[in-house]
């Protein structure tokens, strides 16, 4: 596998060896539960408090608003339907959410709406950006919630989420941002937003996977997520991934510290992906060219069917996507490429190529070599690419 070349780090990451060598130590001797009296135990303890203390350190907040979860996609659960419940305790039913927010809130939300609340999706145009004229224009006397993700995870692109928290803070509505995309790609000061509620997933930052966590101001209350357990101060029971929280913890302080070294090296490497690929025959790039994540990538190729584009890039050793993993056992085109308003059959074409600090100039060159040969061979059997073409 040394050969392969990665470029789906929005999807996954490797575990960086720091991070490694920062959790090795309770995957061996110190493998005490965290719950136990016993020395072994108190020492699992005392590392998931100095865990949640570099976390908050680094994300400029108090430790008591860190609660570990088990990813991104439980935190925006919890988030989501936690916030919920409060709101509809003041009357409150009405959400406010954007159109391509990940699944692990969508689905969230069109549960609630069966549970008689009523959800707004705000449009995110061509750009892919929510407009804060729209939030303010579907704000109701009964809104009671705002979720709105920070950066997108199929297109990159990252939403106003300063000025959408200061809307929401003015107003009284609870808000909350999936921010896992964003962690490590662009500077998070949790003490400069107004996000009351902010889910983070630590496998997205070179962290194992089955650890994130949801930040919760101290000024909301949610109701336990989980119940069974005093772990996370009774408010998510089960027996703490020590070893994971450790892990994640190395794993922000990286990636907080990191992001302008990050943004240097991918710079370049961003500008010739898209100078490239944006020269070969009706290719649309999907997103804001300027107001994205510099390691996020996603273009759409008329006449291309995405997963056959998928497995040609695997033979040759390259792992991209078309669009989240998390749906990537549907056949359906992308929500997200949807809402941008790209036909059904362009949207079924799209790549998303995602980079991170490992990825080389080598690697990006071996994508940009091979990539016109295989979206020609595609064109080549498509049945409709001549009609395609032709098509002014």
């Amino acid at each position: 596998m040394n050969n392969i070349i990665y470029l789906d780090n929005a999807a996954t990451t490797r575990i960086s060896p720091t991070v490694r060598d920062a959790m090795e130590p309770y995957l061996d001797n110190l493998y005490g539960n965290a719950s136990s009296l016993y020395s072994l135990g108190r020492e699992s303890a005392k590392a998931i408090h100095k865990a949640r203390a570099d976390i908050a350190e680094a994300l400029h907040c108090d430790l008591r608003e860190i609660y570990f979860t088990s990813g991104g996609s439980e935190s925006s659960n919890w988030a989501v339907k936690g916030a919920a419940a409060l709101a509809a305790k003041q009357g409150k039913r009405h959400i406010i959410s954007s159109q391509f927010e990940h699944h692990a809130v969508l689905h969230v939300l069109q549960g609630l709406e069966s549970f008689g609340f009523e959800v707004t999706f705000l449009p995110v145009y061509e750009n892919g950006v929510v407009r804060v004229s729209d939030l303010e224009a579907a704000i109701r006397p009964d809104t009671g919630l705002v979720t709105i993700m920070q950066v997108n995870n199929e297109t990159g692109t990252i939403q106003p989420v300063s000025d959408i928290g200061a809307v929401c803070k003015e107003r009284g509505i609870i808000f909350h941002t999936d921010a896992v995309q964003a962690l490590g790609n662009i500077p998070l000061d949790l003490s400069e937003q107004s996000a009351d509620l902010l889910s983070l997933s630590g496998h997205k930052i070179h962290a194992p996977k089955g650890v994130g966590l949801l930040y919760v101001n101290k000024k909301i209350r949610l109701a336990p997520f989980i119940e069974g357990g005093a772990q996370e101060s009774g408010r998510r029971a089960g027996t703490e991934n020590v070893a994971g929280i450790v892990g994640f913890a190395k794993a922000v302080q990286e990636a907080v510290s990191g992001v302008e070294s990050k943004r240097r090296k991918l710079l370049p490497l961003h500008e010739k992906l898209y100078r490239e690929i944006t020269k070969l025959e009706k290719v649309h790039f999907n997103g804001s060219p300027e107001q994205r994540v510099i390691n996020n990538l996603n273009f759409s190729f008329e006449g291309v069917e995405g997963e056959s584009l998928l497995l040609m890039l695997d033979m040759e050793g390259i792992c991209c996507s078309s669009g989240s993993a998390c749906t990537s056992g549907s056949l359906d085109p992308s929500h997200v490429l949807l809402a941008l308003g790209l036909p059904h059959e362009v949207a079924h074409g799209s790549l998303r190529i995602s980079m991170s600090g490992y990825t080389t100039e080598a690697e990006i060159d071996r994508l940009l070599e091979v990539l016109p040969g295989i979206i020609e061979k595609l064109r080549a059997m498509s049945p409709l690419w001549e009609r395609i073409k032709n098509r002014s």
